[in-house]
């Protein structure tokens, strides 16, 4: 039996057509700030680094201030620091984000106690237990062969 549904929400912000930022990568910035660097980020984040330079690099092109700098590695190694830029990016989001939440909760709590989360698990389950798995097909003129 699964507990009391939970309220919650994923925000995406759209600066025009090219430019967002979401949950994946406010993430990705608030685990730099903590470790300073890129590829430790993106293996806490369960991110191939490749992945997490491109979102870093979207984010420095999206705006005209970039929201982070990287340095060159050599003795001490290299690292990636954000700006002040990049840091009231992150502030910005999670007050929207907070604020977002508090107004879904205040409207919806009441709305909760016609959710049968058991219903919506079983009916997918069910969905994807009925799909079969499709069928082979053949090459033309190929013919079939049976196995004793």
């Amino acid at each position: 039996m699964m507990g009391t549904p939970r309220l919650d929400i994923r925000l995406r912000i759209d600066f025009g057509p090219t430019a967002s930022i979401g949950p994946g990568k406010v993430a990705l910035l608030e685990h730099i700030d903590r470790v300073g660097s890129l590829s430790q980020a993106a293996r806490e984040l369960g991110l191939s680094y490749r992945r997490a330079w491109q979102l870093l690099d979207d984010l420095n092109h999206s705006f005209t201030e970039p929201v982070a700098s990287a340095s060159v590695g050599g003795a001490g190694g290299g690292g990636v620091q954000l700006n002040a830029f990049g840091k009231a990016l992150i502030a910005a989001y999670r007050d929207v984000e907070h604020a977002a939440l508090d107004e879904t909760r205040l409207r919806f709590t009441a709305l909760m106690r016609n959710v049968e989360p058991e219903k919506g698990l079983r009916s997918r389950l069910r969905r994807l237990l009925s799909r079969r798995a499709p069928k082979s097909r053949k090459a033309p003129g190929a013919r079939s062969r049976s196995v004793l």
